[in-house]
């Protein structure tokens, strides 16, 4: 089994572009989401390196870029604003975050070795539009405070949304107008330059000197990163609280489900760049691996960044080389150029987090999702709502819910359409000439029970329905030869139609019973009430036999006619 991810040197030119591109724009991404996170800015860098390392040595994708990522930092806001708020000390409650980081990471090893990968992403995409636009709405709310050029009033979402008046009555004018400078760059900057020099890194570059001209950090109170302390992170061991154990389990479990959602999602639009195939479960664990170490040296957890992947592909990179590159670069840049950092204002950091939370939201889908299906809609907005204003995992689990159900209730009324009883030829059912006779010879008696295609247990309704509505009769024939699959539920609804059936003292045949499906009807013992004699695999000898077993005397001088199809 090979553990690392393939790493080759045929490509050593553009793997080496690629990885530099990469980390050019991750720099102030990092930076902006180690600050937004609570953690502070070294946090986010450390996450980048080693999220981003791991991942690109132990993933399943060779061209993938893992970082700190919007939807993570959010989340990862949340669970500092937590623990640092319930814990003895603010470090105390730090510690305890970045163990929930380094769960996170043991959560996705686990998904990865129970080869769990390939349902990861098997969710509507109604769900994942809106816990991801919900995801973007929340980062733009929390990036108002410090737009505005003051600390964060806490209370997440909620807490902000209730300070905005005292927020906006206290705004700070210099901070604000280089937010609003900051995000004008990066939306604004043309095409042409953007592809030669990423808008975050020009934004931040001057912003930072404009503001150290403009506000020079002896005079001016404005609002910095402050210097970063150069040199290897410190090792942080792992803390854990008992009061807050439960807690911890079901923060790493969003965080660690996030993560696996984000990577995966990013590793699709990589296979359909460089028209190549990513592992999945190989991909979960360079993931868990990566947010492992990044908790256990004070670094904040990170996914597959869109945004990184593609600038690596189109910038050259194609093997996990470009990934350990990246890592390298942004070593060397905290290493030797950390102390450059501390001039960085956080008003423009913040103006970078916005952005980007502007660009999660699913603008697309938002403008034509009632034209698409008002119950998807319906969904998507309810999905942003909890996201926004309960919890991301209540959001995800009633999203999920609601949309299966509303998908199992319309498979179920397309399969519930293929429930048919007829005692005659019917137009509906395809029978062969022999067929049609031998159902007009049992002249009402013989009754065909048609059962096709899947039968989940939404159509064991129809079942029952269509059997409550039979006639009188003296046979039945059940025809099961185009079921592939019989859920637990239908299986006994057809049990109780069988079952009756026999009680009444009417013959029963059973057609075409093989695979799952005879496998279902075994383990309820039906075939020891039905004689072998009546399971047929012929659906125009069990007509035949159930005519002849009600009328014996059309067996002398009955010639069949030829079995073409009517």
């Amino acid at each position: 089994m090979q553990i690392t991810n393939k790493i080759h040197f045929r490509n050593i030119r553009g793997d080496i572009f690629g990885g530099l591109t990469a980390a050019v724009i991750a720099l102030p991404m990092a930076l902006a989401f180690g600050v937004a996170s609570g953690a502070g800015a070294e946090a986010g860098l450390w996450g980048a390196v080693l999220v981003g390392f791991f991942a690109a040595l132990f993933g399943g994708t060779p061209t993938l870029i893992s970082e700190p990522t919007g939807p993570m930092t959010v989340v990862m806001t949340a669970v500092i604003a937590h623990f640092t708020a319930s814990a003895a000390t603010p470090e105390e409650g730090l510690a305890i975050a970045f163990t929930v980081v380094m769960m996170a990471g043991v959560f996705q090893i686990i998904f990865g070795a129970l080869k769990l990968g390939k349902y990861v992403t098997m969710m509507p995409y109604t769900v994942i539009s809106g816990f991801m636009s919900g995801i973007g709405i929340i980062l733009v709310i929390l990036q108002l405070a410090p737009f505005l050029g003051q600390a964060s009033p806490g209370g997440g979402v909620i807490g902000t949304l209730q300070n905005l008046p005292t927020l906006l009555s206290n705004i700070q004018p210099g901070e604000t107008a280089l937010a609003l400078g900051t995000v004008a760059i990066i939306w604004f900057m043309p095409e042409k330059f953007k592809k030669v020099i990423p808008p975050q890194l020009v934004a931040l570059v001057l912003g930072t000197v404009i503001a150290f001209f403009v506000f020079p950090p002896e005079v001016s109170d404005l609002r910095r990163i402050g210097e970063i302390r150069a040199g290897f992170p410190e090792l942080v061991r792992p803390s854990f609280s008992a009061g807050e154990f439960q807690r911890m389990i079901l923060d790493a479990a969003v965080l660690g489900m996030l993560g696996c959602i984000d990577a995966l999602l990013t590793s699709v639009v990589a296979d359909s760049l460089t028209r190549t195939e990513h592992n999945s479960n190989k991909e979960l664990i360079g993931q868990g691996l990566g947010n492992l170490f990044s908790g256990l040296f004070g670094g904040i957890a990170g996914a597959g960044a869109t945004m990184g992947t593609v600038v690596n592909i189109q910038s050259g990179g194609r093997s996990a080389l470009s990934g350990l590159v990246r890592a390298f670069v942004l070593l060397v840049v905290i290493l030797g150029a950390a102390s450059l950092t501390a001039t960085i204002p956080l008003a423009v950091l913040a103006g970078i987090a916005f952005k980007v939370g502007v660009d999660i939201i699913d603008w697309s889908f938002l403008k034509r999702a009632h034209e698409i299906s008002p119950k998807g809609a319906f969904i998507m907005y309810g999905v942003i709502l909890l996201t926004v204003l309960v919890d991301l995992i209540v959001a995800v689990g009633v999203g999920v819910f609601v949309a299966n159900v509303l998908t199992i209730e319309r498979m179920s009324n397309l399969q519930s359409e293929k429930v048919q009883t007829v005692s005659d030829a019917d137009d509906n059912i395809r029978l062969t000439n022999t067929e049609k006779r031998w159902l007009d010879e049992g002249q009402g008696r013989v009754l065909l029970f048609q059962l096709s295609g899947p039968m989940i247990f939404g159509v064991a309704k129809a079942i029952a329905r269509e059997h409550n509505a039979m006639g009188d009769c003296d046979a039945l024939v059940f025809d099961i030869g185009e079921v592939p699959h019989m859920g637990v539920t239908a299986s006994l609804a057809l049990e109780n139609a069988i079952e009756e059936a026999l009680d009444k003292e009417r013959q029963v045949y059973i057609v075409g019973a093989a695979g799952q499906t005879r496998r279902r009807l075994e383990k309820l013992k039906l075939f020891k009430r039905v004689p072998p004699d009546k399971c047929l695999m012929s659906r125009e000898e069990a007509l035949k036999n159930a005519v002849l077993g009600i009328y014996p005397h059309l067996a002398d001088g009955v010639t069949a006619p030829s079995s073409e199809m009517g």
